[in-house]
């Protein structure tokens, strides 16, 4: 058995509203365990011995019947997330900065947002496994340079972020 946590990209935000209750409902009702939502940001916990793909094309394919949207997730299992998080580079819980981790399944995509030139004293980047670490100053996440990279179209598929804050708050 293994233990999942599972980010739903874009729900809650931009008309796309997924209750967590309704989730989790869901999600037990197809067979899985552990089963826990945390913050209303689509953020899930879940126990299965399906393997992370499968976990991941089940549960699309059930939040595209279930809410009628363009559902993107990304599985990992907690002990890849906590590795992430603990691996986070950049100087934590700055006054007045969002600690952010982007979670991107294409390794192209990944290398093209780490080739985004950024002003360090606005946002700076790094690598991560599967990820970009972000750091960007409170009130200028959407309109920084990545926030705005992260917008375009073309990436919804591949990438979600997530605060280091809800990430560890995930963990327990």
């Amino acid at each position: 058995m293994t233990s999942y946590a599972v980010l739903l990209r874009g729900v809650n935000v931009g008309g796309v509203t997924v209750r967590m209750a309704e989730l989790a409902e869901l999600v037990r009702g197809m067979g899985y365990g552990g089963v826990r939502t945390v913050l209303a940001s689509g953020n899930l916990l879940l126990d299965s011995d399906e393997a992370a793909p499968v976990v991941k094309e089940r549960l699309q394919q059930a939040l595209r019947e279930r809410f009628g949207y363009e559902a993107w997730v990304h599985v990992l299992s907690t002990e890849e997330l906590r590795a992430i998080v603990e691996a986070y580079p950049f100087e934590r819980g700055r006054e007045g900065w969002h600690d952010y981790t982007i979670f991107v399944l294409d390794p192209a995509l990944r290398d093209e947002l780490l080739a985004i030139e950024t002003d360090p004293a606005v946002e700076s980047t790094a690598p991560g496994d599967r990820s970009v670490y972000w750091t960007v100053p409170k009130g200028d996440t959407l309109g920084s340079v990545i926030g705005k990279a992260q917008a375009a179209a073309r990436f919804k598929p591949w990438l979600t972020n997530r605060n280091v804050n809800t990430l560890e708050r995930m963990l327990g």
